[in-house]
């Protein structure tokens, strides 16, 4: 247990030991819970800043549940590096929410997360209350998967950095991500840095399972990639907002555009100077989010 949120294993479907956080309000409340799922090779701690903010506010505060996706941050890396998708991902989701008593909650996910978010539309609808999309849709461009597969080295041969300090692997975040991100303050990278990568014996090293990169071997960047357009349209009847970075190249204007006509109620908030995924910690972001769950608390009563 941390003085900020406790930590919880549970064991997957399959018997694989999975790690989430669960950061509670200190007084009792009767606001649903914020469910957060990190990007491809994030983690719970991606959301830490966040979870405070929400868990603490004054007005509404609520409890937020941050899951380490198998592979990633905490949870045990699998063996078989098939497991590494969205459809097994979404059951370990919910096996966590049966683990912790949850019943329905606000889902906010980033990038990945989102997709997985998607398909539990589909598989456990009963769950959604409301969807916060974080630079994520159900259609993906291919330039913007391939920079971040070009970003994440995902061909095994090449030797990924080793980096040897935090600092060194800031630099490498800097260097990757930096022209897309030139709002980031110096605490903002370090803190991101410090979310994705770990100690190690020998310095620092990114804290996932490189074999996560293999599920991006193959792709064939010039096509169109499958989309989730049929998981999207079950969101019709729930509260939805979208979360953009500036400099996104994953989530295009024309897909924005599309979720907007399926879904007319959707909100958008487009941030400036960030790319993708925004940090969620940044800005006025923490307060948009709360004010947009205190507005499916409402229509929950």
């Amino acid at each position: 247990m941390s003085d900020s949120f406790n930590e919880i294993f549970y064991n997957a479907p399959d018997g694989l030991k999975l790690y989430a956080r669960v950061y509670e309000p200190e007084q009792t409340v009767d606001t649903l819970p914020i469910v957060c799922l990190p990007g491809l090779t994030r983690n719970a701690r991606d959301f830490h800043e966040l979870a405070l903010t929400l868990a603490g506010h004054a007005i509404t505060p609520r409890r937020v549940i941050c899951f380490d996706f198998r592979g990633r941050g905490r949870s045990a890396y699998d063996p078989d590096w098939s497991h590494y998708n969205i459809g097994t991902e979404a059951g370990d989701v919910i096996a966590g929410l049966a683990h912790l008593g949850i019943a329905r909650a606000v889902f906010l996910g980033t990038s990945r997360g989102g997709m997985v978010t998607h398909i539990l539309a589909a598989i456990a609808p009963q769950l959604l209350a409301g969807v916060i999309l974080n630079d994520i849709g159900p259609e993906l461009a291919p330039e913007g998967l391939m920079e971040i597969s070009e970003n994440l080295g995902k061909r095994l041969g090449d030797e990924p950095p080793n980096p040897r300090n935090f600092a060194e692997a800031e630099a490498l975040q800097r260097a990757a991500l930096g022209e897309a991100f030139p709002a980031l303050t110096n605490a903002d990278w370090e803190r991101g840095t410090r979310a994705s990568y770990v100690e190690s014996g020998n310095g620092v090293r990114p804290d996932h399972d490189l074999n996560l990169l293999r599920t991006l071997e193959g792709i064939d960047f010039s096509q169109k990639l499958p989309d989730l357009w049929a998981q999207f349209d079950l969101f019709a009847e729930l509260p939805l907002l979208l979360i953009r970075g500036e400099n996104t190249k994953l989530l295009s204007s024309e897909i924005v555009a599309e979720m907007t006509r399926r879904h007319p109620a959707l909100q958008v908030i487009n941030v400036a100077g960030q790319g993708h995924a925004p940090l969620l910690e940044t800005g006025q972001l923490p307060e948009l989010i709360a004010a947009f769950t205190a507005g499916i608390d409402l229509r929950a009563v």
